[in-house]
């Protein structure tokens, strides 16, 4: 790798983006940062990243960004919020793609990595879920992320560039907000199920952007895709358990029904999303314990030599460390 080559990371003002950029840093890589705002970049420039600010809808704006890279790791996506039509995730997600595909092109990049989601698959009917499993996407995120993979992985096989797929399990690790509220309400024993425990496999951040890494290195590898997931998926209350059992608190015990809080779930969003009100309840949490998110991650270990560099507990223990060092618990 030459040293002088730039690499672009998009999405670089989010957790995932962020931790990767941070990383390519640290090796020593001349990282340019995508973000749609400078102020959320600030950790990155003091570690020496140059900051872009582009979004995915503005083609002319990747152009400048994607400008001098040699390589793209493409992470920025609209993630779920309450409220949002179909079609904002579509522009993000999928429009989105195929515009940083073409600049990417445009600009000369050598390698392009997508990051799409292990979500693509739903609810897992026949767990482990692979590469080769039917999609069975649930909602309009999910929706538009299997829309942005199709398209990278059509690019990818028509050799216009080369790059890879990459879909991570569950994502979680020190700094993570998205599970926060998981971790604190079992700190507070205001946890509990919704339906049977299904069972739910993470993967630790650290090793989402170590596995980015490889998957970039192979340049010989084109038009796969990925699987990214931790050591072993447990079931809803082994990871509830074992949170418990590092906060030092007894383990939930409560199980509600899952159909009528769904409902409630909808009906709080559809009143609320109006009037820009964050409902009480969310459906896709709700929804969260009702769905098999079980992966098998060998490909990703034989091609790319990947591993999970820590247990389970470990990556959970390490992530209680981290909240409470920070105050966050």
């Amino acid at each position: 790798m030459a040293e002088t080559e730039r690499t672009l990371v998009t999405g670089a003002g989010g957790y995932v983006g962020g931790v990767l950029a941070a990383d390519l840093l640290r090796r020593g890589e001349r990282v340019r940062a995508m973000v749609r705002d400078h102020a959320r970049a600030g950790d990155l420039e003091r570690l020496g990243a140059e900051i872009v600010e582009a979004d995915v809808r503005d083609p002319a704006s990747l152009a400048r960004a994607a400008a001098g890279c040699a390589r793209v790791y493409h992470i920025a996506a609209l993630f779920r919020q309450a409220g949002l039509p179909e079609h904002a995730y579509h522009e993000v997600n999928a429009d989105g793609t195929r515009h940083m595909l073409e600049a990417a092109i445009a600009a000369g990049v050598r390698r392009f990595v997508h990051c799409s989601t292990g979500g693509v698959l739903g609810d897992i009917r026949h767990p482990p879920g692979t590469e080769t499993s039917p999609y069975n996407p649930g909602d309009a995120y999910q929706r538009s992320k299997l829309a942005g993979e199709l398209i990278a992985m059509d690019y990818f096989r028509s050799g216009r560039i080369r790059g890879v797929v990459i879909r991570p399990a569950m994502i979680y690790g020190p700094g993570d907000t998205r599970n926060l509220k998981m971790f604190r309400m079992i700190a507070r024993r205001r946890f509990f199920y919704v339906g049977p425990c299904k069972h739910v496999h993470f993967v630790d951040v650290r090793d989402l952007s170590r596995a980015f890494q490889l998957a970039m290195q192979r340049e010989d590898l084109n038009a796969e895709v990925y699987i990214i997931a931790g050591e072993r998926a447990v079931p809803l209350n082994v990871m509830a358990e074992t949170i418990a059992r590092l906060l030092d608190v007894p383990p939930p015990r409560w199980r509600l029904p899952a159909r009528p809080l769904q409902c409630l779930g909808s009906l709080c969003e559809a009143v609320c999303a109006p009037f820009g009100i964050p409902p009480p309840l969310y459906r896709r949490r709700v929804d969260f314990f009702t769905k098999n998110r079980h992966f098998d991650a060998s490909k990703a270990a034989r091609d790319l030599g990947f591993r999970p560099a820590r247990s389970f507990e470990d990556e959970v223990a390490d992530i209680v460390r981290w909240y409470r060092e920070h105050g966050w618990l």
